[in-house]
């Protein structure tokens, strides 16, 4: 939260963002989503030090393409969203996806970018896999 840096799995960061993410950005250590990195999580309420593991409920996610990729966004909370905090989740990300495609588009990578709204987080966590440390050679996609 409030960090302008993306890091990916590995701690790296993948970009520098003109405007600072205003959630707490993590992932689910366990799952694995569709473009092969960790699964993303937000986790909403005061900001946490980096590298802070909180066991939250995911109440929805959010669906962002990437260069054509799909990725799921688990949105998590200690309570349940307001219709405002909803809002501002998804307006959050339909920015970052407009910011993507410029950033994609600078480092000559094509491929669809979009926000494509609020979604069901069962759902995304039925999309994700099993992640197998001992096998994992990093994201499929380099970012």
């Amino acid at each position: 939260m409030g960090s302008f840096l993306k890091r990916g799995s590995s701690g790296r960061v993948d970009f520098i963002s003109p405007f600072p993410c205003p959630f707490n950005y993590g992932s689910v250590e366990e799952l694995l989503g569709l473009e092969g990195d960790l699964l993303d999580a937000v986790v909403l309420g005061p900001r946490l030090p980096r590298g802070t593991r909180v066991a939250v409920k995911a109440f929805g996610a959010i669906g962002l393409t990437d260069r054509g990729m799909y990725d799921d966004k688990l949105i998590c909370s200690h309570r349940p969203l307001s219709r405002r905090q909803r809002l501002m989740v998804v307006t959050f990300f339909r920015l970052y996806a407009k910011c993507k495609w410029v950033l994609n588009l600078l480092r000559g990578q094509a491929g669809r970018n979009a926000c494509e709204g609020w979604g069901d987080a069962l759902s995304a966590i039925a999309r994700a896999r099993p992640f197998d440390k001992a096998s994992w050679k990093g994201p499929a996609a380099r970012f």
